[in-house]
């Protein structure tokens, strides 16, 4: 394991150690922005409103599996941004706004993690731009893609197919 990996992992789990203490809330949180042209992104198909990535359904005791792929993904590719909060129990990275190399627009990203499965319906995600500005669907949709590709590159790496 490289040094930078392993100060990563380190940091991410004294974060979740953190938050598993502290409990509470999503609390208050602007969304992403208004309709989505796309019919494939249509909001009854795909929602990318982060209220929505926050909402827990059912039991509030049961706890998400979290694919490990799709987690360290998410986090390699977006490397760039700045986490501001990191909860493994619900699946949820949300980081603060980071401009991506040889970009010239910041962004800020939440992303739900909601099964154990490595599958495109696992991962949710919900970028924003300043001022909460929306996001085009294609540069979303561009993202999820790369984490997807990542974590499938993680699972061939792992050996375990």
């Amino acid at each position: 394991m490289t040094y930078a990996r392993a100060t990563r992992l380190m940091i991410v789990t004294t974060l979740c150690a953190g938050l598993a203490a502290c409990g509470g809330s999503g609390g208050n949180v602007q969304t992403a922005g208004g309709p989505i042209d796309s019919p494939d992104m249509a909001p009854e198909t795909r929602s990318t409103r982060i209220q929505d990535l926050l909402v827990r359904s059912g039991n509030p005791d049961q706890m998400v599996g979290v694919n490990k792929y799709l987690w360290t993904a998410s986090l390699d590719v977006l490397s760039f941004l700045p986490v501001q909060t990191i909860d493994p129990f619900t699946g949820v990275i949300q980081t603060g706004y980071g401009t991506p190399p040889g970009g010239g627009r910041s962004y800020r990203a939440t992303i739900q993690i909601s099964d154990p499965a490595l599958d495109a319906r696992s991962l949710r995600l919900a970028l924003q731009g300043p001022g909460g500005a929306a996001v085009e669907a294609g540069t979303v949709r561009a993202v999820e893609d790369a984490i997807l590709t990542r974590a499938r590159q993680l699972r061939i790496q792992d050996g375990r197919l």
